[in-house]
């Protein structure tokens, strides 16, 4: 395949193929003509490529992970930090669906006479809203921050 079929069928630009091939993620056939050629299993390597991206993946990651050939060495390792990555930052994002939800319905006369939206400015001020901050602390303190911050 030429590369501007390549580009179509995964849906990415020619230019992000040639810097993936620059980069060492995928690599070409060489050229006919002035275009690049591509083996058909390049597609399997760029779906792979844009489901480690979908993950948080880096694209030093994604490389790590994709052997010579283009073959998947999977760092099983590196994909459950991943999971717990997100779900940290799931367990984050509903209590602070769930703050915001409440502030917007609080019957309160005002957030500040609010126990519950305090407990978020509290959560917010102690670092548990940070998602770097998240990432260093124990499992447990995570999930005791994220049910308080809700």
């Amino acid at each position: 395949m030429d590369i501007s079929e390549v580009a179509k069928r995964a849906g990415v630009a020619a230019s992000t193929l040639r810097y993936y091939e620059k980069r060492g993620l995928i690599a070409s056939l060489g050229l006919q003509g002035e275009r690049r050629r591509f083996a058909p299993a390049v597609l399997d390597q760029l779906a792979l490529i844009a489901l480690g991206q979908a993950a948080g993946l880096s694209l030093d990651e994604v490389q790590a992970m994709l052997a010579a050939n283009g073959q998947a060495t999977i760092d099983r390792a590196l994909l459950a930090a991943k999971a717990d990555e997100i779900d940290v930052r799931i367990r984050q994002l509903r209590a602070m669906s769930r703050g915001l939800r409440h502030a917007a319905a609080c019957p309160a006369p005002s957030h500040a006479e609010c126990p519950t939206f305090q407990g978020l400015l509290r959560a917010a001020a102690a670092g548990a809203l940070d998602r770097q901050r998240l990432n260093r602390m124990p499992p447990a303190r995570k999930r005791k921050l994220g049910d308080a911050a809700a």
